[in-house]
């Protein structure tokens, strides 16, 4: 079984709104997405810090970005479109940036396929909306973040 080391992003503006995207799997309907943050994949030998920071680049545009700790970890077994099953090791850091329109001119052609929206949102936002939200729980997590509190060790967040 592959495994794969993946850095999502908490990526806040002076607002401490945070910037997610909206995506789906391939052959699903436009409206079948679910919000989640940006990040992806690490390459080979990339930590987690340096691979935060070129998805950042590659998914927004924003280079002009501070790097914080990694605040949450979050494992588990997604199935592959070819049925390998696909371990990822999943590492959310805390970024801050100036904020403003993301460009998307880094996007990779499967990403401009499927990914519907890009946007800043409130706390309050998240915890009004009906939409998917990943990871599972993100409202309820992100208070102690926007505060300031890290923990020690990365809290460990569910997979489901």
């Amino acid at each position: 079984m592959k495994r794969r080391l993946t850095v999502r992003v908490l990526l806040l503006d002076p607002k401490d709104r945070l910037l997610l995207m909206k995506g789906r799997l391939r052959g699903n309907p436009p409206d079948s997405g679910v919000w989640f943050t940006v990040g992806g994949g690490a390459e080979p030998g990339e930590d987690v810090a340096a691979a935060a920071a070129r998805e950042i680049a590659e998914e927004t545009g924003f280079t002009d970005v501070e790097i914080g700790p990694v605040v949450w970890r979050r494992e588990g077994l997604w199935p592959q479109p070819d049925g390998e099953r696909l371990y990822f090791d999943e590492h959310y850091l805390v970024a801050r940036c100036r904020g403003g329109e993301p460009d998307r001119a880094g996007w990779l052609a499967h990403e401009r396929e499927l990914i519907d929206d890009i946007r800043w949102w409130t706390l309050a936002e998240l915890r009004e909306t009906t939409e998917p939200v990943f990871p599972p729980g993100l409202a309820g997590l992100l208070p102690e973040v926007l505060a300031g509190r890290r923990p020690g060790p990365p809290r460990r967040i569910p997979w489901d």
